[in-house]
């Protein structure tokens, strides 16, 4: 070993030979001790030359390259040549030279524990499941990995569990990012202190192999990376090249998780900037690593990046880098189109060519951009590996070792400053990518853990410039897209906009770079930054400019756009996105008054680039028609920093404020949006498809509304308080286009707007003045007052769940602001404002959840139409809150009538905007109103109520604002140049209320009727603003009144006027000249405000006078008038508020409201019936006719659903509605009679037309999930627990089978038990019948119909004509009157033995199949349907297969099937007696019918007839015996008694005589007895049994020895001594058998109860077959109530003493030779198999009640157990994990890998489990999915979070908890079989589940 070390010292190239023979660990292990002895010498200088050279020959790059020709196919050949070997080796040295010679698993170990573990920093990829606590959280983002959660306390705490979607990293223990409360236990301790230094050699070897192994790494990474030589990136190659690095990869990854010793040597190695220097710089003589580097420069170059050094090198002819690099690539083109190779210059259309050059010359003329945007220089490997990920887009495992480093503090500052570094290279990558999705993941995943950290980004920021690179980069990435503007002035525009069409905005590629910035905009220090710095908000302002104005739309007014583009959604993000989120970010660092300096700043520049946009767009006053943009991101920037100063900085208003002619451009805009709103919901935009809907919607929708709508309405009111009034409110009506409509002339022509929208656009255009006068959002509110108002408009819309309220509340948008949805304030809101209301149950089975609700009080004070107006998508909702509140009214007993929306007083006004209710006082707006209440009154062109309500909303709500006093100075104001001063003397409301208007002067067409009336008309047709005032006469006209003080504005501010005021090029007011010719009319009005109120009060209510001003008869209502804050009512409330109101302002107003009722009503006080009782009155009138004719229609209506009724599906309803197949008529009716719910015929069913009952035919398991014990089973939550079913009843059934298969002989087996535990058919109808034939035409129909819903017609399914329940088959009924039933059931007086021979006679006849009849063929049918409902497996048990036995067995195991399903319906027993619902819509007789006319087809042979060894003494019992080899018969007591009862009843002829039932009962009754007390023998102990011997034999000679137990028990056991029964028992077997104290009362009991199981069938079938009731009793009784209902009672029976079992027996033969008959065939058999003997003779009889397993409490448990669970069969962690509830077997839900023969394992195992109905937990969703055969159907979750809701697919992750009750439905519809019926919403599942 030596001699190789020192060759290898020679020289700094050993020879080849020497290298140490590669297979053998033990050399390699010496090699690396001795050097590591070597390096540990203090002049180890020989030692690390050897060591190198060593690692230049293991890791040499070459090696697997070498193999190809130089050139492009390199990189093939390096996928390709056979390096895997190699590689191997590589690593292997690796790992040995690491660990020193040691092993390197002690190695790990070792470095292990010197790992101060005070961070997490697990690494996981998306689909993880974790967890964030905000309560525990600094950062927004932070995250925990479900481990740290678990053990940290987070009780009490908001948290929610979530599913990563980018990946992310663990921050337990990282103070910067959460509190420390929340840490877990493991990284609590503050640890460094206490971990001991790590010792110098450890690592020593890792410093040396290191760097050259990530060299290796990086020099392959630059071979196999080539540049793709078209635009499509080869994405197979780099895929390729990733493969093979895949084990280096892992490697390092392997190494950062040994903890923080190795992390740290790893950081040192990463950024120590000289190895790299050594390493890479391509300048030894080294050819390989030239070539590299050579390659490391190209793809630099073709990255559109520059190496600022190599020229010197390579002699790249450039200038020098920096500034001049713009020159040579000829910018202005290439950087648009950034790393797309230079052909930008060719692609650009010419003319969007210059305008793109216009623009990016002016951005890019900063030198500083440039370099952010192309220079890279890498100075330490870490810079280059990032390089390489990104050129590679980001490989996760590469993504996930840069991430495993984190933990260590130096490599973070490193990491994230070379993250800066790369971010324009990252961008421009992430352009090109095709696979944009996964690589914005990837990226967001690194960017989130180093930008959410305050301390690191304010670093970056200062050393890096952050914040300027991010900017700028964004910036480039939005030019690449820019498209000139069309808004305003099409030819002229000079603005440009983002193509919201291009793939970068439509599939959101931007977003990784956007949510970095919010996020670094969420920490103070970086935000201050950015607000201070001037020259980004420039550049930012620009950013934002470029989305101002996307998206234009542009109405259709011809035909229907042929193509509806979607490109909206991206708009609508990407405004969201890119230009709200940052400005709420910057918001939230504003909110003190110290702040007051940046909101300046971003005010300032926010104006320019407004002024700059208006310039572009060519913007003068009238915006272009026709069109809409719903995005104004700078208006809304500017308006939130507005609001923002004014409420929490104390800045003036005013100082922030542009000039008047700004403000007038500021608020066209906004207001377009609005008068565009109604005119889409006035259906005006149709043609444009359903998108621009899509819009409106989009606008106010919860998430969008407080950064679009609600900025837009607070810049209108801010407009509005500082502009003229008239001015703004004449802008209004025309913008809304309705100036036309306020005319007093009763018709009138509107030139922009068809006659059928008019009225909808005024409502909105009064809707919109009444939200901007009332909302006071931005003017005054605090937050909580806030959040109280969205929380009640949404509750008054719809009762809501939490979840959907917590959605619809738009939250800040800003996470730090303080009011997220689950804060603190939400919940307390929540509470003070709603009342829950638990999750309910329908017995219709739809199930609720938990709902919020609105308190009374909260619809008493609170309801507020306005605010719900203004956050309606839908306006049904608008609907739906006025229908709720009526009905609260109504409950409540405020208010009888139709109520109007209520009026609410408004919170005060912030005093900067007292100038918004100038709008109320101003004449143009009381000329409008004065104008509307008269077209009201006249009724012109029906206005609606709608417009009534929102005129006197406006004038309360003027007289609410009013000025104090009425000032006189307003009036003397007025020049003679005003056109309107006759109107109106002022401009005070409360004073122009009472102004009267005598003469109007109007325009009107010359056909309207007041030109023919009026003699006054002139015909001048002078132009409509230059009217000369007459004074006797007013005219008004909006538009020329805006005109006028436009220009006065405009005047005012600019002196140049004549340069500014464009002439008026619009024709549009002018009238076309198509139209009829108009001319003047002066109209006699005569009335005031005052008088129209008092005369709408009489019109509304009905009745002339009705107003009589209240103050004459009470004056204390002036003096304290108690005008509440809140009032409901009408239109006649509301008047009488309003005259009110009036007269409490003014003295005159008063009088004048006195004077005109004077005028209108004699002076007599009118009898006190008030308005609303008149109307109340004249309403019931009407509402009785109303009724009175419904019920008529009604009563008819009713007897045609009578028949219907009976049968229906009430599951509640008493049993009295049995259907009458099953009643039992009068003796007059013949025959049973039934309606076909088809043709609605009724008659008799008969052998040619026979009718049948519905049926749904379903195989069922859920008799075999019976247990014996009464608690159900857990669903296993660990490792330990398991659930075996080797205790249900189908095991313990087919095990007895299988036992009896063994011994005895196949036939007679098949005869001794049922089958149809699993997989037995259930029959259940819906009680309606029909003909079998109109049936036949029914599913022909469907077959025809295409539009089947969740059911398949060509497996006979359909649905019921009638009641729509699913069926599958139908049954017919047996022609035969219900007549016979009352003869048959007459009892006779013969004697038991006749009637035995009677039913042995009848069971001997052979029944001979009826002739060829439609019935007789229906009930072939029926029973193949039957067969083929149910798997071969279940039907076949037979050894010979095919065999008739099968057939025998299989039919009368149906009948017990649906006896015993029944049964369990009842709840297990008989004691409610008849009241069942089961027994409500049975078809057990027809049933009985079908099987009974098949199972006479197969005789028994007579001597192999169970019935005569029941009944008779055989002669010679010896000959029982048989021969040896043929296998023996069944012995008659290891039968099963119930099914031997079917068989005898199904063997009869039908219909069967009452008392041969009761006959076969009794000699059935008799063996059953007997079977007790064997099965009770065997169960006691030696000494129990001799006593009882003795005991019984004494009574043996009394009168009724053989009703007497004690008797037969001792003869059973005497009998049973002689053959070997007994004797076996060795000490083993003596300890399974419990010793009981058997005292004779327990015997007793055990006898009983061994008999009920019995009992309770028989008694069912009788109830069924002649339609006895059932009676009710205690459970202690039930066996006595039982027996005589079924006549084994002796009626004579007397009841004083305690009732015994044993005298309900009726032997045929003596008792005493029977039993010893049976009892000679058991020992005949135990003589052989005395263990099988006995384990066949103790059945287990008490079954309990079949249940679902038992869920634990919090669904936590199940999810953390199953979620990693790995699948049995294919041992991989499912991606849908699904657990079964009836048997707890965990399956993979459409998982490929489980699936057999083209079944998916979910289908396969409700097959095997439930015979086809499956009933799946899905684990990652908390859904329950059930499995019906070929359907499936998703059925709700039975888990609900503490509000009571459900959380599909856990998307909000909080913690859930089971809803018994949910799971309880859920149970009773697996036992009840009513899936099908219930749940509505199936679909097919194609064996895909």
């Amino acid at each position: 070993m030596a001699a190789a070390a020192a060759a290898a010292v020679g020289g700094p190239q050993p020879p080849q030979a020497e290298v140490p023979a590669p297979g053998l660990a033990l050399d390699k292990a010496a090699t690396a001790a001795h050097l590591k002895a070597a390096l540990s010498r203090p002049d180890n200088r020989a030692g690390a030359e050897e060591l190198q050279a060593l690692l230049e020959r293991v890791l040499s790059a070459e090696r697997p390259l070498a193999a190809a020709a130089d050139g492009e196919e390199a990189a093939a050949a390096g996928g390709g040549g056979g390096p895997g070997a190699a590689e191997e080796e590589a690593l292997e040295w690796c790992k040995c030279l690491l660990a020193g010679g040691g092993g390197y698993d002690e190695f790990c170990a070792a470095v292990r524990a010197y790992d101060p573990a005070a961070l997490c920093g697990l690494v996981w990829t998306a689909n993880f499941v974790a967890y964030r606590c905000r309560t525990c959280g600094i950062s927004p983002c932070m995250s925990l990995c479900a481990e740290c959660f678990h053990q940290g306390d987070h009780t009490g705490h908001d948290f929610n569990m979530f599913r990563s979607q980018a990946g992310g990293a663990c921050d337990c223990g990282d103070s910067n990012v959460m509190r420390e409360s929340g840490f877990c236990k493991r990284h609590q301790i503050k640890s460094s202190s206490n971990i001991p230094c790590v010792p110098k050699d450890l690592l020593m070897m890792s410093e040396f192999v290191l760097p050259r192994f990530i060299f290796c790494l990086i020099q392959y990474l630059r071979e196999g990376y080539n540049e793709p030589a078209a635009d499509v990136p080869s994405e197979k190659d780099l895929n390729k090249v990733l493969q093979l690095l895949e084990p280096q990869i892992s490697f390092l990854e392997d190494l950062t998780k040994m903890g923080g010793a190795m992390r740290s040597v790893l950081t040192q190695v990463l950024t120590n900037q000289q190895n790299y220097k050594d390493l890479t710089s391509g300048l030894g003589e080294n050819a390989c690593a030239r070539k590299s580097h050579e390659k490391y420069l190209i793809a630099l170059k073709s990255s559109g990046l520059t190496y600022p050094e190599d020229k010197l090198v390579y002699g790249i002819q450039e200038p020098s880098a920096g500034a001049s690099t713009l020159a040579v690539q000829g910018f202005a083109s290439a950087a648009g189109t950034l790393g797309q190779l230079d052909s930008s210059d060719e692609e650009d259309q010419d003319g969007s060519q210059g305008l793109g050059k216009r623009k990016r010359v002016k951005l890019s003329s900063n030198t500083k951009d440039q370099s952010i945007m192309d220079v890279l220089k890498h100075k330490s490997f870490l810079e280059e590996l990032l390089f390489w990920t990104i050129k590679y887009e980001f490989p996760q495992k590469m993504v996930t070792f840069l991430l495993n480093m984190l933990p260590d503090q130096e490599y973070k500052v490193a990491f994230t400053k070379t993250f800066v570094q790369h971010y324009a290279f990252i961008m421009k990558t992430l352009k090109k990518s095709h696979e944009s999705d996964t690589m914005s993941n990837r990226i967001v995943h690194i960017s989130v853990q180093l930008f959410s950290n305050e301390e690191l980004a304010r670093q970056v920021t200062e050393e890096c410039q952050l914040l300027d690179i991010m900017v700028t980069v964004l910036l480039y990435m939005m030019e690449s897209c820019l498209i000139k503007s069309e808004l305003q002035d099409e030819e002229n525009s000079l603005h440009v906009v983002v193509n919201c069409g291009e793939a970068l905005l439509k599939n959101n590629t931007y977003w990784p770079l956007v949510s970095d910035f919010i996020n670094i905009l969420s920490h103070q220090s970086v935000a201050k930054r950015f607000l201070e710095d001037h020259g980004l908000l420039v550049t930012w302002m620009n950013f934002v400019s470029f989305f101002q104005g996307m998206n234009l739309n542009k109405r259709e007014l011809n035909e229907h756009v042929e193509f509806e583009s979607q490109t909206y959604y991206a708009a609508f993000a990407a405004e969201l996105e890119a230009c709200a989120q940052p400005m709420w970010g910057l918001l939230s660092h504003c909110k003190v008054r110290e702040t007051q300096e940046y909101t300046r700043n971003v005010v300032r520049y926010c104006l320019e680039a407004l002024q700059d946009w208006f310039d572009a767009i060519n913007f003068v006053d009238e915006p272009a028609p026709n069109q809409v943009t719903f995005h104004l991101p700078l208006h809304r920037y500017y308006a939130m920093f507005l609001s923002k100063a004014v409420k929490c900085q104390e800045l003036d208003l005013d100082s922030v404020l542009p000039d008047q002619e700004m403000l007038m451009k500021l608020m066209i805009h906004p207001l377009q949006i609005q008068a565009s709103l109604a005119e889409i919901h006035s259906n005006m935009w149709v043609r444009n498809g359903l998108q621009i809907k899509g819009q409106a919607m989009t606008y106010v929708q919860s998430h969008f509304c407080n950064s679009m709508i609600d900025p837009d309405i607070y810049l209108l009111q801010v407009c509005a308080s500082r502009l003229d009034p008239d001015y703004f409110i004449s802008s209004v009506f025309e913008r809304f286009k309705v100036v036309d409509l306020l005319t007093m002339a009763s018709q009138h022509q509107n030139t922009v707007l068809d006659a059928e929208h008019e009225r909808s656009m005024l409502e909105g255009a009064l809707t919109f003045l009444v939200i901007l006068l009332s909302l006071r959002l931005h003017l005054g509110m605090s937050d909580d007052e806030i959040l109280r108002a969205e929380m009640v408009a949404q509750l008054c819309m719809n009762d809501r769940t939490h979840s959907s309220l917590m959605h619809h509340i738009p939250e800040n948008p800003n996470p730090k602001s303080g009011i997220i949805p689950g804060s603190y304030s939400f919940e307390s809101v929540l509470s003070a404002v709603a009342d829950f209301k638990a999750p309910v149950f329908e017995p219709g089975g739809s199930m609720q959840q938990g709902m919020y609700t609105p308190k009374a009080e909260v619809w008493d004070h609170e309801f507020d139409p306005v605010m719900v107006i203004l956050r309606t998508v839908y306006r049904r909702d608008v609907q739906s809150a006025m229908d709720r509140y009526t009905a609260f009214l109504k409950q409540s007993g405020k208010f009888p009538g139709n109520p109007w929306p209520p009026y609410k007083k408004r919170t005060p006004l912030h005093p900067s905007y007292k100038g918004l209710m100038r709008l109320l006082h101003c004449k143009t707006l009381h000329i409008v109103l004065f104008t509307l209440l008269y077209k009201i009154l006249m009724d012109h062109q029906n206005l609606s109520e709608h417009v009534l309500c929102m005129v006197l909303y406006l004038i309360e709500l003027g007289l609410e604002n009013s000025a104090e006093e009425e000032s006189d100075e307003e009036a003397s104001a007025c020049g003679p140049e005003r056109c309107h001063d006759s109107w109106f003397p002022g401009s005070n409301l409360v004073s122009n209320m009472r102004h009267f208007i005598n003469y109007v002067r109007v325009r009107v067409p010359e056909t309207a009727p007041e030109v023919k009336r009026d003699s006054l008309a002139s015909t001048s047709s002078d132009s409509l603003g230059s009217l000369q005032n007459s004074g006797t006469a007013q005219v008004f006209s909006l538009v020329a009144e805006r005109r006028k003080k436009f220009q006065e504005i405009i005047n005012r501010s600019n002196s140049e006027a004549n340069q500014v005021v464009r002439p008026k090029t619009s024709s549009k007011w002018s009238a076309p000249g198509s139209a009829p010719q108009l001319t003047t009319a002066i109209l006699e009005i005569k009335e005031s405000i005052l008088s129209l109120l008092i005369k709408l009060h009489h019109k509304l209510s009905g009745k002339q006078n009705s107003y009589y001003p209240p103050w004459l008869d009470d004056i204390e209502i002036l003096i304290q008038p108690e005008i509440p804050k809140y009032s409901h009512g009408d239109g006649i409330t509301a008047v009488e508020r309003i005259l009110l109101k009036a007269a409490l302002q003014s003295r005159m107003n008063k009088r004048i409201i006195e004077e005109i009722c004077r005028k209108v009503t004699p002076p007599v006080p009118p009898k006190k019936i008030t308005a609303a009782e008149k109307k109340t009155l004249d309403k019931e009138e009407r509402r009785q006719k109303a009724r009175e004719r419904q019920q008529k229609l009604l009563a008819e209506f009713a007897s045609r659903q009578k028949s219907f009724m009976e049968t229906a599906m009430d599951v509640d309803s008493p049993e009295s509605d049995i259907p009458m197949e099953i009643t039992t008529a009068e003796p007059q009716v013949s025959e049973a009679v039934y309606d076909c719910v088809i043709c609605g015929q009724s008659g008799p069913s008969s052998e040619d037309r026979p009718t049948g009952l519905v049926v749904l035919l379903q195989a069922s398991s859920v008799l075999g999930q019976c247990r014996d014990n009464i608690e159900p089973k857990k669903l296993p939550i660990s490792e330990e627990e398991q659930i075996y079913p080797w205790d249900t009843c189908a095991a313990v059934h087919d095990v007895r089978l299988s036992l009896l298969q063994r011994y005895f002989k196949d036939s007679s087996c098949l005869l001794a038990v049922s089958i149809g535990w699993e997989g037995g058919v259930y029959v259940q109808t819906c009680g309606h019948t029909l003909h079998i034939d109109c049936h036949k035409s029914y599913m022909e129909s469907l077959r025809n119909d295409q539009v089947l819903q969740g059911f398949s017609v060509d497996k006979g399914e359909f649905t019921c004509p009638l009641c729509r329940q699913f069926a599958n088959s139908v049954l017919p009924c047996y022609p035969g009157s219900n007549v016979e039933n009352h003869l048959w059931q007459r009892p006779s007086n013969k004697s038991i033995q006749d009637l035995i021979k009677e039913v042995e006679e009848l069971q001997g006849r052979p029944g001979a199949f009826p002739s060829e009849t439609n019935l007789s063929k229906e009930m072939e049918s029926v029973m193949k349907d039957i067969k083929n409902t149910t798997q071969k497996k279940y039907r076949d048990y037979s050894k010979t297969p095919g065999s008739p036995d099968n057939d025998f067995l299989f039919m009368y195991s149906v009948a017990r099937t649906n006896l015993e399903l029944e049964l369990i319906h009842r709840g297990g027993n008989l004691c409610s007696g008849g009241a069942s619902t089961a027994g409500k819509r049975s078809c057990l007789n027809q049933l009985f019918h079908v099987l009974a006319l098949h199972m006479r087809l197969y005789s028994i042979d007579s001597e192999y007839n169970p019935w005569r060894k029941l009944t008779q003494l055989l002669e010679e019992m010896s000959s029982q015996l048989g021969n040896e080899e043929q296998q023996p018969e069944v012995p008659i007591l290891y039968h099963d008694v119930t099914s031997l009862l079917l068989i005898q009843i199904l063997m009869m002829p039908q219909p069967l005589h009452k008392d041969h039932f009761t006959c076969i009962v009794k000699v059935l009754f008799t063996l059953l007895y007997t079977q007790g007390l064997v099965a009770l023998s065997v169960k006691c102990n030696e000494e129990d049994r001799s006593a009882w011997k003795h005991t019984g034999a004494l009574k043996k000679n009394t009168c009724d020895a053989e009703k007497s137990y004690e008797v037969l028990l001792s003869f059973v056991i005497s009998e049973l001594s002689k053959g070997k029964l007994y004797h076996e028992e060795g000490t083993q077997e003596c300890a399974t058998i419990i010793p009981v104290a058997w005292s004779p009362e327990s015997m007793e009991k055990y006898l009983q109860d061994f008999c009920l199981p019995f009992l309770r069938i028989t008694s069912l079938l009788q109830h069924h077959l002649f339609g006895e009731d059932l009676p009710s009793c205690q459970e202690e009784e039930e066996f006595s109530v039982l027996s005589s209902c079924l006549g084994l009672l002796p009626t004579f029976y007397q009841t004083e003493h305690p009732f015994i079992s044993a005298s309900c027996l009726d032997w045929p033969v003596p008792a005493f030779d029977i039993i010893s008959q049976w009892c000679f065939e058991i020992n005949s058999f135990t003589e052989r198999h005395a263990e099988q003997g006995k384990a066949l003779l103790i059945q287990e009889s008490k079954w309990k009640l079949p249940h679902l397993l038992q869920l634990p409490e919090n669904y936590n448990t199940i999810f953390q157990y199953y979620h990693r669970k790995t699948c049995s069969v294919c041992t991989k962690v499912p991606k849908d994990p699904a657990v079964c509830l009836v048997c707890g077997t965990f399956v993979c839900l459409k998982g490929l890998c489980c699936k057999q023969q083209s079944y998916c394992e979910c289908v396969l195992h409700s097959q095997n489990c439930g015979a086809g109905t499956g009933i799946f937990l899905l684990i990652n969703a908390s859904v329950i999915i059930i499995i019906r055969g070929h359907r499936f159907c998703l059925w709700g979750s039975v888990y609900l979070d503490a509000h009571g809701e459900e959380d599909r697919d856990l998307r909000r992750g909080k913690p859930l908890y089971i809803c018994k009750e949910r799971y309880k439905v859920l149970e009773q519809q697996w036992i009840s079989h009513t899936f099908d019926h219930i749940n509505k919403r199936w679909g097919p599942h194609y064996n895909g589940l």
